[in-house]
């Protein structure tokens, strides 16, 4: 169906991840590419801070050994990008890099920030120039609750 697609992973719960990358699988074309974007969002003026320098860069290490590790159980071959950056912006920039022709995300029950300064999920759906599928997160009690402790289970 799909010969490129971005997934946006978060850090949020191991089963949101795993539900995303098994989708990106069960859409993707013969001989297609699954490219894992994690973003870890920029802290800007961090010389103003407290925050050490090597935050950023362990934060990255981090996230590249969860997101493979997700990727090898399920055996789902992707590529894994971390950056740092504004997670919408990187989004819609690497699926326009690439030529994706789906954007994958997940959504969040939203919160009063989200009603403010928009979400991630509708700045990449207001600007991406390819398809963008959101995947919705499933009522509870409908994946059984065995699955309730890898859903609070931070990837």
């Amino acid at each position: 169906m799909y010969r490129t697609i971005i997934c946006g992973i978060g850090m949020g719960s191991r089963q949101t991840a795993n539900r995303l990358l098994r989708r990106a699988a069960a859409l993707l074309d013969d001989g297609g590419t699954i490219i894992v974007i994690h973003v870890v969002e920029n802290i800007p003026d961090r010389h103003l801070t407290d925050i050490p320098e090597e935050f950023e860069r362990a934060a990255i290490i981090d996230a590249e050994q969860k997101l493979a590790s997700c990727c090898k159980e399920l055996g789902v071959p992707a590529r894994i990008e971390v950056r740092i950056g504004v997670a919408a912006s990187l989004l819609v920039s690497v699926a326009a890099e690439r030529a994706a022709d789906l954007i994958l995300l997940s959504s969040h029950v939203p919160d009063i920030t989200d009603y403010v300064f928009s979400s991630i999920v509708e700045k990449v759906v207001r600007h991406a120039e390819c398809s963008v599928l959101i995947d919705r997160r499933p009522r509870h009690g409908h994946e059984g609750s065995s699955r309730a402790a890898d859903d609070a289970a931070l990837l």
